[in-house]
């Protein structure tokens, strides 16, 4: 049964144009291809890479917040209410009205009072705004060493100025050492974010950032086994190139040179159209649409990866979406976070509700009475 199913899901036709098998890609006059099992490394370097970001965190990142003076801000602590924080971890984060008028006549609280604590629960449960640094700091350095390197990987390909160049002598195109390096350096970074996805700062994407990761890392190992490497060097390259920007003005804005920030922020955003809204479906997917015609049938493998390069540009266009909002703030108001951020929210009260706190016999004694926000 494992037979038929390897054999299956090795059918040549699935992943190779008509009249070229798996012999045609075997090593030899000089040429090396790409293997399967050359994506294993993908693990351990994803692996190397959460090691080598916890060292910058720690090391670089963290003394560079203490520098510029970046703290996370006081917090009040929710009053320990067993009833609430039972409703909290097993029912919802945010009750509807009607669940805090129940609420209310459960633990005899004012409205205000519960929707206070749910306030108040759910920052505890956000991450400091040195965390939030420390990550866009390892990003930022990420996808700068990244485009850097695919620069020096493509700078002196025919391909690279030439879009048809990209399948010239499709599927006979041996594999470069700088290739292998460009794809495994980026599939360990999508798999590390993947795998520390619960530990990073959740935003409101969360969702999409899942489906973009699993797609770009199935975009990258199905066009490392058809041998679609040219074309996905390119596709890595412009995706690269926006989000160093991106990253350097959050850690901008959380060290407050919030002008150096939003002018950072608004060429992202130039640059953002240009290469996901632009160059990426009209150059590369145009490339990976209609060029092959020219030199082969379609066949599975083709129309596949062209859905998944479809997936990413919907995925461009929702993004667009939220960056189009943020730069209007720049421009015409004040940018003060990340649009896909989960922010913390403003739970401060009135003088007499927080002395009917302080008198309640639940309540958490004079020491919560630090300022908030």
């Amino acid at each position: 049964m494992l037979q038929t199913v390897s054999e299956w899901l090795w059918w040549e036709r699935l992943w190779l144009p008509a009249n070229v098998s798996w012999s045609d890609l075997e090593d030899g006059e000089g040429r090396v291809y790409a293997k399967t099992s050359q994506l294993h490394a993908a693990l351990p370097c994803a692996l190397c890479l959460l090691l080598v970001r916890y060292l910058f965190e720690r090391y670089l990142a963290t003394p560079l917040a203490n520098v510029w003076g970046i703290r996370d801000s006081v917090r009040l602590t929710a009053e320990p209410n067993p009833l609430l924080e039972n409703y909290f971890r097993c029912r919802a984060r945010a009750p509807s009205q009607v669940d805090v008028r129940s609420l209310c006549k459960k633990t005899s609280w004012s409205e205000r009072r519960v929707q206070v604590w749910f306030k108040r629960r759910r920052n505890q449960e956000r991450p400091g705004l040195r965390k939030r640094f420390c990550e866009a700091s390892w990003r930022c350095v990420f996808y700068t060493f990244a485009f850097v390197y695919g620069v020096l990987a493509l700078y002196d390909k025919p391909w690279l100025y030439n879009l048809r160049e990209v399948w010239a002598g499709f599927p006979r195109q041996s594999m470069l050492p700088s290739q292998y390096f460009y794809y495994l350096l980026e599939m360990g970074f999508y798999l590390s974010l993947l795998l520390s996805l619960t530990f990073d700062v959740k935003r409101k994407d969360f969702k999409e950032q899942v489906i973009h990761h699993i797609a770009t890392l199935t975009l990258l190992s199905f066009s490392w086994i058809s041998n679609y490497i040219r074309i996905g060097t390119l596709v890595m390259a412009a995706h690269d190139c926006a989000d160093i920007l991106l990253e350097g003005a959050k850690v901008l804005n959380y060290a407050k040179w919030h002008r150096t920030a939003n002018a950072m922020f608004v060429v992202f955003t130039v640059l953002f159209m240009l290469t996901r809204l632009v160059i990426f479906p009209f150059w590369l997917i145009h490339c990976s649409w209609v060029y092959p015609m020219e030199e082969f049938a379609p066949f599975f493998g083709y129309y596949f990866f062209n859905v998944m390069l479809l997936v990413l540009q919907m995925l461009h266009l929702y993004w667009a979406v939220l960056i189009s909002r943020m730069a209007y703030k720049c421009i015409f108001s004040k940018l003060e976070g990340d649009e896909r951020s989960d922010e913390e929210e403003d739970d401060s009260d009135s003088p007499r509700e927080r002395d009917n706190k302080l008198s309640h016999k639940n309540g958490t004694g004079a020491r919560d009475r630090a300022n908030g926000h």
